[in-house]
């Protein structure tokens, strides 16, 4: 406790960072505890800190056609396609090679946490620009997404989130990265009708209530809702 007051007086950090630190300490001790290393975890008793929750809103429709037309690789157009139709995280997505692409079933099978697998979906429109980038290729490298220029490695997930950081720059739009375009598609999954425990299948998650976590429930749906369900 005296550690976490000093960190945050000399170093001013906010109190989510310190809940964070707090998390890290009490999983540290828990596990010296559980492999008898010492008698009692010294975490334990520490209080969670709070913190103001600021939710992490998607992209718009709007914000999301301006990110399409700054693109001026085939290969970028084609990640962010992929991203928001399918939502999977950045490391299935680098992790991907050319041949797990069904474009005649318009679905991949992707390696998610835990090296657990599942299906994931293609719209017309990812179809499409995968379909542009993948003829474009000159170079025999089996990944599905690779450096821009020679000897063509397989793209990183930093190197992901630096092409995408640079496209918010060109587009004028501010936190631009992978995670953002998964939240973006649950939340429009969500929103458009899709049922949770589906939304939820989709993003891979074991427990429903992290699918909510990353859901962005529109104010609009929940007055249409409420009209439907309450106006009585």
């Amino acid at each position: 406790c005296t550690y976490l007051a000093i960190c945050k007086q000399r170093r001013q950090v906010g109190n989510r960072y310190l809940d964070g630190k707090r998390i890290i300490f009490n999983g540290f001790f828990s596990w010296l505890q559980k492999k008898r290393y010492i008698p009692y975890n010294p975490a334990s008793g520490l209080d969670r800190i709070n913190y103001a929750k600021r939710i992490k809103q998607p992209f718009s429709d709007e914000q999301r056609e301006v990110l399409r037309c700054a693109c001026i690789k085939k290969r970028d157009l084609a990640i962010i396609e992929l991203l928001y139709s399918t939502g999977m995280r950045v490391g299935e997505l680098v992790r991907l090679d050319r041949q797990d692409i069904h474009f005649d079933t318009a679905d991949c099978i992707v390696f998610g946490k835990g090296a657990k697998e599942r299906e994931v979906y293609l719209n017309g429109s990812a179809i499409h620009h995968l379909k542009e980038y993948l003829v474009s290729r000159t170079d025999h490298n089996p990944a599905l997404f690779v450096s821009g220029n020679s000897p063509f490695q397989r793209l990183t997930e930093h190197g992901v989130w630096q092409l995408l950081q640079r496209l918010g720059q060109l587009a004028g739009i501010e936190n631009v990265h992978p995670h953002r375009y998964r939240r973006t598609a649950l939340t429009n999954a969500l929103n458009r009708g899709m049922p949770l425990q589906e939304v939820q299948a989709l993003a891979g998650h074991e427990d429903v209530n992290t699918t909510l976590i990353y859901c962005t429930v529109s104010a609009e749906n929940v007055r249409s809702s409420h009209r439907k369900y309450l106006s009585a």
